[in-house]
This record gives structure tokens, sequence and C-alpha cells, in this order.
């Protein structure tokens, strides 16, 4: 019993860890959730005298609990599950609280995630382990039946993808997040004037038929004329977050991971001069999207 209650209480300790982790690899709460629990049945079926370092035994249980969830929805050709059970260490059902989720998915970078979502399996557990927790290429070669050095080359391409190329110097990037984070304000705060302030007076916007602009899509001229419709039909807003978007600083909506919608700027003597509103899932799918490095 006193084994037990010990490894319980480490487990507990590990808990937020652990689901950290396998959120990371697996882009939903409820699955991680459902790492985390076949985690502590197996811990629960050990023998306790097995573990020198218990967090790094659990680190490569959840983690190949992980890799076999990505290969096996890859396999059935299915999305992630919204399905909780119950807990193992406490015997309570627990809800997945959006609020909770939306945290975590910030805590994350939600261009991150939708980078992270986009990658295979391997490249994905070798990117999260080594870069996001530490863990070394050995036993990541360990968890993934590949040598050191595949899983070293696998990681590195993985973070070539999430952090992107940018198209601009740093200086000319710095400016368009700025001038992004001005217009995303303004947004929030239902701020025609701080609108006007970031885009030139004859901006340009076009929207495609998907990101809710009528059958043929639509094009505005004139940021005036954009801003007072735009300030209307701003609930969105919330959502959006800056992103390397096709190179250049954009923003994305990206609830969970899932991209439903980009935004992508053209800049020009300090103002925005245009901006492309994108919803089709085929184009989302295609362009490339990247981690802004702060």
């Amino acid at each position: 019993m006193g084994d037990s209650n010990w490894l319980a209480e480490r487990f507990e300790e590990n808990r937020e860890y652990l689901r950290g982790l396998a959120f990371r690899m697996l882009g939903s709460v409820a699955e991680a959730d459902d790492a985390v629990q076949e985690c502590w049945l197996r811990l629960s079926r050990s023998d306790s005298e097995q573990f020198g370092n218990l967090r790094a035994w659990l680190t490569t249980v959840v983690a190949r609990i992980c890799l076999d969830t990505m290969r096996s929805r890859k396999s059935k050709r299915e999305e992630p599950l919204d399905v909780m059970v119950p807990e193992p260490a406490s015997q309570q059902r627990h809800r997945v609280d959006p609020e909770a989720e939306a945290i975590l998915a910030d805590s994350v970078g939600h261009a991150t995630l939708v980078v992270l979502l986009r990658l295979n399996p391997i490249e994905r557990i070798s990117f999260v382990l080594h870069d996001l927790f530490g863990v070394p290429f050995e036993e990541i070669a360990r968890i993934t039946r590949r040598s050191p050095d595949a899983v070293r080359q696998t990681a590195s391409r993985a973070r070539r993808r999430i952090r992107g190329n940018a198209t601009v110097a740093e200086g000319e990037l710095g400016e368009q997040v700025s001038l992004v984070e001005k217009f995303l304000d303004g947004l929030r705060r239902g701020d025609i004037d701080l609108l006007l302030d970031v885009l030139d007076p004859q901006a340009v916007v076009r929207a495609d038929a998907a990101a809710g602009a009528g059958k043929d899509g639509v094009e505005i001229y004139g940021a005036e004329a954009w801003a007072r419709n735009a300030i209307e039909a701003a609930r969105g807003a919330r959502l959006a977050r800056a992103a390397l978007v096709g190179g250049s600083v954009g923003l994305i909506m990206a609830p969970r991971g899932r991209l439903i919608k980009a935004l992508r700027f053209s800049f020009a003597n300090g103002r925005i001069t245009a901006m492309e509103v994108i919803g089709d899932p085929q184009r989302l799918q295609e362009i490339e999207i990247a981690a802004l490095e702060r």
C-alpha cells in the first residue's frame, strides 16, 4: 500500500507536465488526457523498484503512447477524438475545459501548433521531446527505433519548418509585426482610428468565398470603406494570432491548432497596403505557416 501511495503521489506531481507533453504531440486535450491515463495504468501495474528516474520513465511511456496514437490516427485517417474517460488515479471524470484548453494552446503558440500537426509522427515526437522537453536524442532513438543521427536530422527538419523562412530582413520584419499587432488591437477594440492609422488609404482587401465573403468572394477598395464594416464583423478577432504567413507577418485563426482562416498582408511605406483573407481549406493546407520568433 505504501508503494502504491508513493507512486500515485509522484504521478500526480508529474500529471500537468505529462499532459503538456502529450498535448504538443497530439493537439487534443482529450487525447492527451487519455495518454496520461494510459500511462498511469501502466505505472500502477509496474514494479516500483525498477524506477531510477521516474519522470524519465513517464516521459518515455507517454511518448510511446502518443506515437502509437498518431500512427493509428494516420492509418485510419481519423481526426483526434474529443472523448474523455475516467481518471484512473482519482476515479473522477474530468471534462475538457474550453478555457483551460485555450490557455494550453496559447502556451504552445498557435502557429507552432499548426505546424506541429502538419508534421509526420516521427518529426513531431523528435522535435517535441528534444527541443521542447530536453530529452536526449539517444533516448528518442530508443522510443522511435531509429538511430540517434536519424532522429537528430528529423528534429532539425521539423525545427526548420516550425521556424519557417521569412522573406524580409529582420528590421522590416519587426516593422511588420508592429503594424499587424496594431491592426489586431484596433479590430479587438473596435477602434476605427487605429485601423486607419495602420492601413494605407487606398488599401485593397480581398476575401475568398470560404472566408465568409459570399459565393464569389469579395474585393473592397479603400481603408475607410473596409474598416467600418470590419469593426461590425470582428468577433473572430479574439482568436487571431500573429504568425509568418507565406514568409511575411500575417494573422491566423487556429483554435486547437486547426487552421480555419489566414490573413496575408502586403506592406509599403510603413502601412498595410493590401490584405488577403483566406478560408479555402485547400489553400490553407498549402500555404506556409510558421511561428514568429520573439
